[in-house]
């Protein structure tokens, strides 16, 4: 098997695993406050990936352990604006969606921070972005509130984290690359826990049990799969796979929530689906070629 072909499959398991990892949070998040869950969740599967990695972790030297630490920067300041958006957010499935623009902007992002210059794809995907978003809003049960606003901003630094996270794997292991970024997420969110919210441990089991899910599940193992596959491969070929989350998410929404989604929330996403692809085509042209 090729690295891309294993990254595209570990990718594909990847995009299943967050997916589910969206029901196993909301589920959450009924006894639990946001930060705070986002602080145990972070912090106990970077504790439990690091027992496996003592001795690279003692092996890396200054330069990868702050390029570790930049990407756990990155996607602590992600996380606390995506579990807001979570929390807030009236539709689960176009909140997948509004989180998913990272993708569109990773070129552009890549490029300001001294990457590769983006494709003229990418400039022909944001009127289909703007579009979409016009469509969500059109719709009388959609509004930029706090929850969607939040989404779109956790979509700029997951950005900004997807295209640390690539030039890190290449030159740090997947485990633990993986360990140090969860734990700097946990301490970022849990400082910001501390600063805004009380305190409890007295949920249910079955809240702990969602948890568990969503430590074990949805981040120790989801995470270390995706940097695990993103050392295989660059960005750009990547990114591709990483769109079906947000279709995942919506299905499993739909399935578990019983949300549906008005004739505008379809054409509205479809039109962010759509623009992701256009900023992706030349990779997904190389993917389908490589399938065939």
């Amino acid at each position: 098997m090729s690295k891309h072909l294993k990254a595209d499959l570990l990718l594909l398991l990847t995009t299943l695993i967050a997916a589910a990892g969206w029901i196993f949070s909301k589920e959450t998040l009924a006894g639990l406050q946001p930060q705070l869950f986002i602080a145990l969740r972070f912090s106990g599967a970077g504790l439990l990936l690091a027992l496996f990695c003592i001795q690279p972790l003692r092996q890396l030297n200054f330069r990868q352990l702050t390029s570790a630490i930049k990407v756990g920067c990155f996607f602590g300041l992600a996380m606390i604006f995506w579990i807001l958006g979570l929390k807030f957010a009236q539709h689960v499935g176009v909140g997948a969606f509004l989180a998913s623009l990272g993708i569109v902007i990773v070129p552009l992002l890549n490029r300001l921070t001294g990457g590769e210059k983006p494709p003229a794809l990418v400039y022909l995907s944001l009127p289909l972005v703007l579009s979409g978003l016009a469509l969500l809003s059109l719709d009388q049960d959609f509004y930029l509130g706090l929850g969607e606003i939040s989404f779109l901003l956790a979509a700029f630094f997951l950005a900004l984290m997807f295209i640390y996270n690539s030039r890190a794997a290449a030159s740090i292991s997947a485990l633990p690359l993986t360990a140090i970024q969860l734990l700097v997420t946990g301490l970022i969110t849990g400082l910001v826990s501390l600063a805004t919210e009380e305190w409890s441990f007295n949920q249910p089991t079955a809240i702990w049990g969602w948890f568990l899910a969503s430590l074990l599940l949805a981040t120790s193992l989801r995470f270390l799969l995706q940097t695990w596959a993103q050392s295989m491969a660059p960005p750009s070929h990547t990114a591709i796979i990483m769109t079906l989350e947000p279709i995942w998410t919506a299905l499993l929404a739909s399935l578990w929530f019983a949300e549906s989604m008005s004739l505008y929330q379809l054409l509205g996403c479809s039109l962010i689906f759509s623009a992701v692809l256009v900023n992706r085509w030349p990779a997904l042209k190389v993917w389908l070629r490589g399938m065939g």
